[in-house]
Order: C-alpha cells, then sequence, then structure tokens
C-alpha cells in the first residue's frame, strides 16, 4: 500500500516537522537509494478535512483514505512502519503513543512558559537514558526533536546547555542524516515555491533529495579520484552521489582516474579503487583516465599560451608561494608568447635540466581576492618515475585544476559534484573552461564528510602507513572502505549510511556512533550467537545435581532467526565461568545459566579478592525470569578453541585537526587492545570475514579463523551504544 504525504505551506514548522521527519526516517531506513516508501507533496493551501478542520499535515492512502493531523499521522506511521518507528527494547508502542499525545498537547501550540516547563521534564526524563524510549531513536524522539525544531524560541531552548541532558540528546538528533534532509527539503520547497510564477499550479512537488538544475538535455556525472590510496568513506560518499543522481535522470556516470602525478600513483591504488566501487555496487558506465587525454591537453595549454592566457614561471617555489599570498605579480607575468613557447615546448616538453625549473601558469590575475585565482600552476615536469599507464612517454603532466575542467567538457560531463571545500575554486573551473572555449559543466557543491577524531586526508593516511602507525591501508582503524570493513562494517550498512547523507551542504562534524548503529541494525538479526570467557582469572566451577552430567543438545545459533542454522551446545558437572561474574555472587543466591537454566551458588572459594573456585547446584525448575544474575559459561568437557578478541580506539585525540595542528602532536599511543579468550567448540567453523555476535561481550569479526595451535582472532565491531570499554 502507498502513502503520500501532504504538506501545507501554511501550516507552522513545529507542526510539519514531526511528520516530515518521521517519513524521511522511514524511507532512509527502509532503502535509501531507490525510490522512496513514501512520498511528499507541498501544498499551497491549507489542509481541510470533512469536518472543516484546517491542518498542517495528511497521510493519503492509494485507496483514498486520508488520515489528517500531525498525532493521527504520527501514530498511523508507527502502526505501519513499527519496526522502523519503535525504539530497541520498546515495550509495543505504547509509550511512543504516549510521546506523541506530549508533543501535540504540550508542545505545539504551547507558549514559552508551557514549552520551557515540558523541556524541564524532558531533561529529566533523559537523565540515565540516551533516547526517550528503548535503546534507539524511535517516533517518539522524532516527534518532540521535530515540534521544537521547528519553533525558533523552543528550539533555542533545546540547544541551552542548562539543559544538559536534552541538550546532548539534541545534538545526536541533529547529527541523524535523514533529519537533516527533512529539514532541507522544507527549504528546497520554500525556495522552490518563491521562485515560481505566482499563477499556474498549486502543488510543488517536494523530494528528500536536492535537484540538480540544467537536466533537460540529460545527466552525465563523475568520479574522478587519484590513484594515490585506498578508497575512503568520503571517496565513497562522492562516487555514491554521482551514480544516484546519474541513475535519478536516467543519464550516465564516468569513473575517471585523475592520474597526473606519476610520484604519488600505482597500479594496486588503481586496481583497490575499482575494486572496493564494486563492493559499494558501484559500476561507471565508463572508466576513463585523464592520461587518455594527455596530447589533447598539452595542446589545449600551448593554445593558452599562444593566446597570452598563461605564461612560464621558473619563480622558485617558495618565493611563489609568498607572492601568491601577497598578491604580488611574478616577474615572468609578462614574457613574451614566443618565450613561454620556446621554454614550454622544448624545454618543459624535454624535461631539460632548465625546462624543470620551470611550470606553466594561467595568466588570471594576480591580486584577486580569491587567492584560487592568483595565477594557479596549470603544468609541472615530473620525471621522478614513470607514469603507471604511460610509461616514459611524458615528462611534463597536468595539474588536477586545469584538467579536471578540461576533460570534464571533453567527456561531455553536464554536473561536476564537488565537496563544498572546492567552492572558492568554482570561480578557477569557470575561468579554464572559457578560457580554453569548451562547453560549460555545472557545478553542485555537497558537504564532505567528518567524521571525529578521524583524518581523511591521504597525504596523512600515507604518513601513517610510512611511519608504521598502522598495519596498512586495509587497517581497522582506518576510514577507507577496507579499513572499515575489515572492522566488520558491512556494504549494506555502508551504502544506506552514505545515501542517507545525501547532497546537504551542511558541514557537520559526525560521530561514527551513527553509522555503527546502522550496522548494528544490519547484523543483529543474522549474526549467529556464541559463548566466550575471558581467560585471565577464569573460574572453575562444580556443577552438582541430577542433571549434572556430560551432554549436548542441538540449539539454535540465532533465538529470533532459526534459518541461521544450530550449533551444539555442551553440559557437564565441570563449568567455567567468567572471573568478573563470580565475583558478584553471594553464597546461596540464584543465578541464570544461559541455555541451560537456574542455579544456586553453593560455596564460593576466594584466594584475596579473586575467586578461585565455585559449587553451584542446578535448579533448572526455577524461573529466570525472577533472577537478577543471567551469566554465559563453558562445559570443560567440550573442544573449548582458544580466541584473541581485539578492541580498538582512535587514532587521534582530538575531535577536529584544524588548519595549524600537527598530527604528530595528536596522535594516540594507545590504540590497541587483545585479550585472550576461550570459546564454545563451534567456534572452529566460524571462517575469515564471518560477523557473529559473543553472548553479553559484543558483536564481531573474525580477522583469522582457528586452526590447529593458532587461536582464532576477532575484531570488536563498535555498536554505537557506548564508547569502548578499556
Amino acid at each position: 500500500m502507498s502513502y503520500t504525504l501532504d504538506i501545507s505551506h501554511k501550516a507552522p514548522l513545529s507542526a510539519v516537522y514531526p511528520a516530515l521527519i518521521a517519513v524521511s526516517y522511514i524511507n532512509h531506513s527502509i532503502d535509501p537509494v531507490a525510490n522512496p516508501v513514501i512520498g511528499t507533496t507541498f501544498v499551497e493551501s491549507e489542509i481541510v478535512s470533512s469536518d472543516k478542520a484546517t491542518h498542517a499535515v495528511a497521510l493519503k492512502v492509494e485507496n483514498d483514505e486520508a488520515i489528517f493531523g500531525t498525532q493521527a499521522v504520527l501514530e498511523k506511521l508507527l502502526a505501519t512502519h513499527g519496526s522502523v518507528l519503535k525504539g530497541a527494547n520498546s515495550k509495543g508502542g505504547k509509550l511512543e503513543e504516549e510521546w506523541i499525545t506530549f508533543t501535540t498537547t504540550r508542545i505545539l501550540g504551547a507558549d514559552y512558559r508551557a514549552a520551557t516547563k515540558a523541556i524541564e521534564e524532558l531533561d529529566s526524563h533523559l537523565t540515565l537514558r540516551s533516547f526517550i524510549v528503548g535503546y534507539s531513536p524511535s517516533v517518539a524522539d522524532i516527534a518532540v526533536y521535530g515540534a521544537l525544531r521547528g519553533n525558533t524560541q523552543f528550539y533555542s531552548l533545546l540547544r541551552k546547555p542548562t539543559y544538559i541532558n536534552v541538550n546532548r540528546w539534541g545534538k545526536y538528533m541533529e547529527s541523524i542524516p535523514s533529519i537533516n534532509q527533512a529539514v532541507d527539503a522544507v527549504k528546497s520547497a520554500e525556495a522552490a515555491k518563491k521562485a515560481a510564477a505566482t499563477g499556474g499550479k498549486k502543488t510543488q512537488s517536494g523530494n528528500f533529495e536536492i535537484g540538480l538544475s540544467n537536466t533537460d538535455k540529460g545527466v552525465v556525472t563523475r568520479f574522478p579520484p587519484e590513484p594515490s590510496g585506498y578508497l575512503h568513506i568520503g571517496h565513497a560518499k562522492a562516487a555514491m552521489l554521482n551514480q544516484y543522481f546519474a541513475n535519478m535522470y536516467k543519464g550516465k556516470m564516468i569513473v575517471r582516474f585523475d592520474d597526473t602525478n606519476p610520484s604519488k600513483e600505482k597500479q594496486e591504488y588503481q586496481d583497490s579503487i575499482l575494486e572496493d566501487l564494486s563492493l559499494l555496487g558501484i559500476h561507471g558506465d565508463r572508466v576513463t583516465y585523464t592520461s587518455d587525454y594527455f596530447q589533447e591537453l598539452y595542446d589545449l595549454c600551448v593554445k593558452m599560451i599562444q593566446e597570452g592566457k598563461a605564461y612560464c614561471d621558473d619563480t622558485p617555489q617558495e618565493r611563489m608561494r609568498d607572492e601568491r599570498f601577497n598578491g604580488i605579480a611574478s616577474q615572468n607575468r609578462d614574457k613574451s608568447v614566443a618565450e613561454n613557447l620556446q621554454i614550454f615546448t622544448e624545454e618543459m616538453k624535454n624535461a631539460t635540466e632548465k625546462g624543470r625549473s620551470y611550470c606553466v601558469r594561467a595568466k588570471i590575475s594576480a591580486d584577486d581576492p580569491n587567492k584560487a585565482l592568483r595565477d594557479p600552476v596549470i603544468y609541472r615536469c615530473n620525471v621522478e618515475v614513470p607514469h603507471h599507464r604511460t610509461g616514459t612517454q611524458w615528462k611534463l603532466y597536468p595539474t588536477y585544476d586545469f584538467a579536471c575542467p578540461a576533460v570534464d567538457s571533453i567527456e561531455g560531463v553536464t554536473h561536476a559534484l564537488r565537496t563544498i571545500e572546492y567552492r572558492d575554486r568554482n570561480a578557477q573551473y569557470a575561468w579554464m573552461l572559457e578560457a580554453l572555449n569548451l562547453r560549460k559543466v555545472d557545478i553542485w557543491d555537497f558537504a564532505r564528510l567528518n567524521f571525529i577524531k578521524t583524518l581523511l586526508s591521504k597525504r596523512k593516511l600515507t604518513k601513517l602507513v610510512d611511519m608504521g602507525r598502522v598495519w596498512g591501508w586495509d587497517d581497522p582503524r582506518f576510514p577507507t572502505v577496507r579499513g572499515i570493513r575489515r572492522r566488520g562494517m558491512t556494504i549494506e550498512a555502508l551504502r544506506d549510511f552514505i545515501i542517507s547523507q545525501g547532497p546537504s551542504k551542511n558541514i557537520v562534524n559526525l560521530d561514527w556512533t551513527l553509522i555503527w548503529a546502522i550496522n548494528k541494525k544490519v547484523i543483529d538479526p543474522i549474526a549467529p550467537r556464541f559463548t566466550a570467557l575471558w581467560k585471565e582469572g577464569v573460574v572453575e566451577a562444580d556443577v552438582i545435581g541430577d542433571e549434572a552430567k556430560e551432554s549436548s543438545e542441538e540449539k539454535p545459533k540465532h533465538k529470533k532467526n532459526p534459518s541461521v542454522g544450530t550449533k551444539k551446545v555442551h553440559y557437564g558437572p565441570k563449568i567455567l565461568i567468567d572471573q568478573v561474574d563470580a565475583q558478584s555472587f553471594k553464597q546461596g543466591e540464584e543465578v541464570t545459566l544461559m541455555d541451560w537454566g537456574n542455579a544456586f551458588i553453593e560455596t564460593i572459594e576466594k584466594d584475596g579478592d579473586k575467586v578461585v573456585k565455585l559449587t553451584i547446584k542446578l535448579h533448572l525448575a526455577g524461573d529466570f525470569k525472577k533472577t537478577e544474575k543471567k551469566i554465559t559459561w563453558l562445559a570443560t568437557s567440550q573442544d573449548l578453541v582458544d580466541v584473541e578478541l581485539v578492541d580498538f580506539d582512535y587514532l587521534i585525540t582530538k575531535d577536529k585537526l584544524e588548519e595549524e595542528d600537527k598530527m604528530e602532536d595528536f596522535l594516540n599511543n594507545d590504540t590497541e587492545f587483545r585479550v585472550d579468550g576461550v570459546a564454545d567448540a563451534n567456534v572452529k567453523d566460524v571462517q575469515q570475514g564471518e560477523i557473529i555476535q559473543f553472548e553479553r561481550k559484543g558483536y564481531y569479526r573474525c580477522d583469522k579463523p582457528w586452526a590447529q595451535g593458532q587461536k582464532a582472532v576477532f575484531f570488536n565491531i563498535p555498536t554505537g551504544k557506548e564508547e569502548r570499554k578499556k
């Protein structure tokens, strides 16, 4: 059954945002790549129900049924998409409904004083909670946040440090991509309304994606990575957005390797980028190389020199940098065309000693306020190493600033999607095309991905590899596609997250907990469950009772998903228990042995604070609902598996490195944590790359499977719920 959310332009945003954000959250949770599950339409007129009441929103169903009003729409969405809108560990949706009512009765239409009291209650409620209901965002969070976000005065309260818990919660809600997408949708619809003619259509369709302009003659996008490193999460976003828009407008996408710097580039990087793109489901309609156009680019540079739009300059690099910064013209700026041509076509092309001291600069401006227009370098010699595709054929190479706009135009690219830090160079891009008399290309800026305590500069990542601070480009502490996959990120979650970010221009320093929370939703329903104990301090317990004999039983690997398969659970008169659990026991206490039943703690032997021996008596008739402690254990009668459980911390200690910061001053020297453990016999069959859950310890990816004489190695997978515990 299909739904459409009608939104009135005349309604207050505080009433609009809860429903709009809920729809955005549903769409991006179910399928962020395909068309929206629930469509949206912005309507200029008021929305009127059959009883003549006016409403902010209405949810229309394909059979013409309609639900009017913020509360009714939210309750309908909760009923139809509860799997998305209920919080983890929710109690059936009743609590969510109560908070929807809280939103409509305590916030919508409230005055400042009443809203302040409501926020005070919310702050108290969130004292020991991350979210309003359960352990994940729900429609309760969406309703309350949306109502506050839509009212300028109330939104200022939400951001006040006075309400420490609400402030923390609000910042997290603001980091959710689908929420920002909903806000952008309203802004986009408002802008479209203002731009439209006063007469004509009564409605303006809204979309959570920000549309490209000038698409009537077709769309061709391009993703131009430099093969100087491995694909990281920022590149993945750019690639996915380019493919998304190409598909959206039934156009084409080109994957083009910007291979203009042989000193940094390798075939290894090129191959790995194509492989990682393929894993992400990204396949260019064409794969091209800037090196395919070296002759055309060379000829275009000759033409620029002939027309007096470029000159050769042998100013030393430091002095040139200083002159550009201070707006001082180079002494070579007015060289004759003939001299410039001779230097470029003879000296630089052949990389003579004289030629290697020169570069070519575009003659734009010496002192433009936009420093990107201060005569940028467009060609330079490079004879350090042969080019990985063209060998020694060329000894001089174009810069990205010159080659990119030229090849974009030559290849038929219509829309160049670039991260927002290129904005100052957009004027330079346009100047190059005009100077070369080439077809214009539309530019669309989008925000790059920024994560706290994360380096996305290939130069800095390369330095960390060269310094030996990481194992390589696939290190699980690295933000490369290979690194986060090795840590346990699924391709599905990675794609969902990146697409959900969309083409917004809002620059946000994201917390990794967001993407790992998405990943948990993917792996939790399918990860088989096993048992592991910390080896250090493990306690042996004698089990007494008629049922305490060696036996085994087939149990599901995942209690809620039988399709995951079964495992063999072993029982016996001797079991192992974690030291931390043993230290929490009291003599005579009843506990639950998971997958077995209840038992009483009969005796506890200690050596100081350390428990060295336990005796427990089975009480399988006991009620597990009445015990406080549910513990994991392992029978010694099975062939136990030695495992190494590895956890990681951030590579740098500062949330965001500033331009003036020296990376080495903020490197974290303590980023890898290894603990020996022992696991159940079923773990012998776990294969490399398989994702599992060790009960009560977390999710893990197998990096090295068990082999005779070799312990299995598992990497801890963050869940977005809590920080790593040292």
